[in-house]
């Protein structure tokens, strides 16, 4: 019976130590966690997690509005006494106190796609939101000749890179004499909401020409909106973002340009940037993911369909 008792335990030390302990523990919060452009932030975030050994806590609202959701799930993951937190700030005021309180508590902290309006965090890993948007207003006056009114769907106000492209877009329509932006309507990332959003600005705007979606959902809805209506290629409508659905929507003719940005890497050089301060590495400030115009005419450019497919399934 003893000898029995010292091989267990022989193994259990074995397994003990074969078994590698992660070296960090990050927390990534996205804004929210139903739209495909988190499930591919989550992807990097993974990727970097497994590239750098470190163990990766994914949690979020269900909504991009529940700005008190995100905050409460960031002092969780405080209390849990994580080394790092790369998020995506539901707004871009009311996390700053949440944000100084972690670094205080001696976590490093990294925003990604939506940051704050302080300079506490280490990085602001993200997308230019505002030549993105520029390139948006670019796209669509080529689409529609260079003249006629167009609408602008933004998502939550508050929200730095809803604001951010808002901004753009109209910064975008001033480099274009013949353009009329003749409505702007909140979606709150919300696709009915988007839908009957687009369907107010046809009835209002019976000589609109075109639209600019600023992220999946407003995409989605005001794509059927269009389509409900009849008039898919007759309003041309550019887009934030390539989830699947848009990119079906884009090769069907209902979505004609697509702005689209790279979340995998978001998250995987979030999680990088939060690992490289917690060595004492220097990391920018700043640091640009990259955005490009995706049509139907080079949507199966090899270059193109690695950033909106870069799992390659």
């Amino acid at each position: 019976m003893q000898r029995i008792a010292a091989l267990l335990a022989i193994v259990l030390l074995a397994v003990g130590c074969s078994s590698k302990q992660s070296d960090y523990t990050i927390a990534v919060i996205p804004k929210g966690l139903g739209h495909q452009f988190w499930k591919t932030v989550k992807s990097g975030a993974d990727a970097a997690g497994k590239e750098f050994n470190a163990e990766i806590l994914w949690n979020g609202p269900a909504k991009e509005t529940e700005v008190a959701k995100q905050i409460n799930i960031v002092q969780d993951m405080m209390n849990r006494g994580v080394d790092a937190i790369v998020m995506a700030a539901c707004d871009e005021n009311a996390l700053i106190d949440t944000i100084q309180k972690a670094i205080d508590s001696g976590i490093t902290v990294v925003t990604i796609d939506s940051g704050v309006k302080s300079d506490l965090p280490v990085s602001f890993v993200a997308t230019d939101n505002i030549a993105g948007a520029v390139a948006a207003a670019d796209a669509l006056s080529e689409l529609i000749g260079g003249e006629g009114e167009v609408g602008l769907l933004p998502f939550v106000p508050g929200a730095a890179t809803s604001e951010m492209r808002e901004s753009g877009f109209k910064q975008g329509i001033e480099n274009h004499a013949g353009l009329k932006l003749v409505s702007t309507i909140y979606t709150h990332s919300d696709v009915a909401k988007a839908l009957s959003a687009t369907q107010d600005m046809m009835t209002s705007n019976p000589n609109l020409k075109g639209v600019f979606a600023t992220n999946e959902p407003a995409c989605i809805g005001a794509m059927r909106a269009i389509e409900a209506a009849g008039k898919s290629g007759e309003i041309q409508l550019v887009a934030f973002d390539a989830s699947e659905d848009q990119v079906a929507a884009l090769e069907k003719g209902l979505v004609q340009a697509l702005i689209v940005q790279n979340p995998f890497r978001m998250g995987h050089d979030g999680v990088k940037a939060a690992i490289d301060h917690i060595n004492g590495r220097p990391v920018e400030k700043r640091i640009d993911t990259g955005v490009i115009v995706v049509t139907a005419e080079n949507l199966n450019d090899p270059e193109i369909q690695a950033l909106i497919n870069p799992s390659g399934a």
